[in-house]
Order: structure tokens, then sequence, then C-alpha cells
């Protein structure tokens, strides 16, 4: 049997690199191959005898091999392939990602309206690949990257891995990774689900705690049946769950404190503009923790 490949892109950057750390700590995790491609579409086709001055891909392959020195001091057993690929970095990374168990990333801390109008690789290729893609930013360290205001004052919550759900589809993809992950990691697993209360829940003189706790209650009990079988197949993973009764972005970024690993899911669109939704943009953007975008049809 083929051993897995998890690729990372490579564009130079420091957010890149941490991408590559990560993806070298997962693969090894996963006893897998980690595949290091960098996308240039003016890369030329050379022959081995081109002299080193007249190397026109010096740059690209230095760009790799930089990326490769990185990894190899903390993975030197970790089997790793360099692939400098002529094309355009988009459809490079969906191609890969085709034939990868998981896509690494990294990312810059753009705003919502900077990364529409600039058209962010990442968020171009997370809303079109058809494996997860992890989003990692540069100073990733592998451990917890949430801290609140003070955070010389405030004691870091234990490590986990942090899944958004929604709960009106099935979202079976979704939880497959994310129990998996804290399974690899040996981390706790903590589902999160956050909706609106509705109309009802509310009176003149503000929230009818009785709709409210009831509504909450129903909630509870539909994300207990999602995670049943899941834990079942999964026995030594500890789950916590929480339901907030406020919108599902800020439910996420308020119960992601302490997070080595948010999942988010993707709806599968067929659309000519990438689409990621509200609950998987606001991770991007605002998680300080990698973020596995996985493309599902229960998206939060």
């Amino acid at each position: 049997m083929e051993p897995e490949v998890i690729t990372v892109g490579l564009d130079g950057s420091a957010e890149s690199l941490a991408a590559a750390r990560w993806a070298a700590e997962e693969a090894e995790r996963r006893r897998a191959v980690l595949r290091l491609l960098h996308a240039w579409i003016l890369l030329a086709a050379e022959g081995p005898d081109t002299p080193p001055d007249r190397d026109q891909n010096a740059g690209a392959r230095r760009l790799v091999e930089d990326a490769l020195a990185e990894v190899r001091t903390d993975h030197p057993d970790l089997r790793i392939i360099e692939d400098l690929v002529g094309s355009e970095a988009v459809p490079a990374l969906l191609r890969a990602a085709e034939g990868s168990q998981l896509l690494a990333l990294g990312s810059r801390a753009l705003t919502a309206w900077e990364s529409y109008v600039l058209g962010d690789v990442s968020l171009e290729v997370v809303g079109r690949a058809d494996r997860p893609v992890v989003l990692v930013r540069e100073g990733w360290s592998g451990r917890p990257a949430f801290r609140g205001a003070g955070a010389e004052d405030v004691p870091s919550p234990a490590p986990h891995v942090v899944v958004g759900m929604g709960l009106t589809a099935p979202c079976d993809a979704l939880l497959a990774f994310a129990f998996d992950a804290a399974a690899r990691r040996g981390l706790p697993l903590h589902a999160v689900h956050g909706r609106a209360l509705p109309v009802t829940a509310y009176a003149p003189w503000g929230i009818d705690p009785e709709a409210a706790g009831q509504f909450v209650g129903e909630r509870e009990e539909t994300l207990r049946e999602t995670l049943r079988p899941w834990r079942e197949r999964f026995p030594g993973v500890e789950v916590a769950m929480t339901v907030r009764p406020e919108n599902p972005t800020r439910a996420l970024v308020h119960s992601a404190p302490g997070a080595v690993l948010l999942a988010v899911g993707r709806r599968r669109r067929h659309a000519f503009v990438p689409r990621v939704g509200p609950v998987a943009h606001a991770a991007m953007h605002h998680a300080a923790c990698p973020v596995a975008v996985v493309p599902d049809e229960g998206a939060a």
C-alpha cells in the first residue's frame, strides 16, 4: 500500500515555512510522505548540465531547499519529496490536493475585505479543494496559540482540538477529520455549536429564560446524538460539547482558547467564485492556531 501524502504549498514566506513545519509533524504523526511543492509559472525547462549562473530556476529551487532544511533538522527520518511545478499557484495546489490526504498552506492575517478583493491564494484553494486544507500562521509552535488580554497573567487552557458544527445537515467528513486529529494527538475534542436565539425566545422585557433554555437544551440533545456514533468509534477521545445561543462565528471564536487545531466545515459548491462560508471565513482570519477547513455538507 502506498503511504499517504501530505502536501505543503510554499511561496517563500514565513507563513509557508510555518505550514511546512506543521505538515512535517503531521506527516510524521501519520507515517506519511511530505511533499514540498512550489509552483512558479515561469519555471524553465533546463538540462542537468545547466551552469549555476544560467539557472533560471535557482530561486525557486532554493525556496524548496530552504523549507527542506527547515523541517529536516527535527524530522531526520521523514520521507520528503521536493516538487517544483511550472504552473500558476492555484491550479497546481488544487491538483496536488487531489492526490493528498490534506494540503497545508501559510495564512496571513488579512481582513475579510482584503482577502476577497486581493484574491488571496489560500482563500481560493480552500474554496475549491476537495480535500481538507490546513491554514497555518507565522509563529506556529505546536502549542496552544490563544491567549486572552493580559496573557502573561492568564494561564493557557489545556490543549485540545476544536470542531465547529452545524446541525442542519450531515457532517461526517468533518467529524471524521476532527476525531481522528484528536485521537492522533491524544487530546480532548471540544465540539462547538452556535445559533442565535429565535424570535420566540424574546419577550418585551428581554430574553425569556425558559424559552432560551428549551432552545439550548434541544440543540444540546441534537449535538449529543450527532456525536454519539463517533464517540463509539473513537472511545479513547474525551469529548466536551458547548452550545452557545449566539452567532456561530462568535461561538466558535469564543470557544477556541487553548486549541492546537480548529476544524470547520465548508459546504461543497460548484461556483465560479469560491465560497467558504461565514464560520470558516471567521476562523481563517481570527484564529491563531492552525485551521483545518474540511469540505462537507454540514458546515456550521
